[in-house]
């Protein structure tokens, strides 16, 4: 594959998984984590995404149809979950945004899914291997950048919450969850959108 469609790729998945974006949910959901334990955690929940956007890389298509699912059921089930998250970060619950006792340490859900292998994420890995299924080793390089990119981003989390102070990554975090909110809304429009185009189709 030429370099620039690889690049190309990467800044696709990184867009997809957006890292940057997903930095405050990684703050609030290590708020209650010993600090020496937090990098650890991040880069466990970064390699279980990792390998579960290669599981869908490769197999996410058999796997859905397995189920009896479809790629639109997967983006509403998402937009349900991440619309619930956006509205703890809006409106700050005293038990955490995830409702997590004191000390809990999140496992897979939600860093690992849906903050970073979200429904985009693993709809873009699954159109990328049914579009151009020739050029899978080139899609696992462009992933395997993108992770690391964000595993680089987000162990670097708490860093940026240093910069901006507590009232900083309080408003950040509010923000996103606007954005996040809106995303969600989004997505479970086009999920209902592309549903209901499949009804109506002759």
């Amino acid at each position: 594959m030429p370099l620039p469609e690889l690049f190309s790729a990467t800044i696709l998945l990184l867009l997809v998984i957006d890292p940057f974006g997903n930095v405050p949910i990684v703050l609030a959901a290590l708020a209650n984590v010993p600090p020496a334990r937090r990098a650890r955690i991040v880069v466990r929940e970064c390699v279980a995404a990792y390998v579960i956007l290669l599981a869908f890389l490769f197999g996410g298509h058999t796997f859905l149809r397995w189920l009896g699912l479809s790629e639109v059921s997967l983006a509403i089930a998402g937009g349900i979950i991440l619309f619930l998250i956006a509205l703890r970060m809006v409106f700050r619950h005293p038990e955490g945004l995830f409702g997590d006792p004191p000390g809990a340490e999140p496992f897979l859900v939600p860093l690992a899914i849906p903050a970073i292998a979200g429904p985009s994420a693993l709809a873009t890995v699954m159109l990328m291997a049914s579009r151009d299924p020739g050029h899978s080793l080139a899609w696992v390089i462009a992933l395997t950048i993108a992770m690391m990119v964000t595993t680089i981003v987000l162990v670097a989390s708490r860093r940026l919450e240093r910069v901006l102070g507590e009232r900083g990554m309080i408003a950040v975090e509010r923000l996103m969850g606007l954005v996040l909110t809106a995303i969600a809304v989004q997505m479970l429009l086009d999920g209902v959108r592309t549903f209901i185009a499949a009804l109506h189709a002759p």
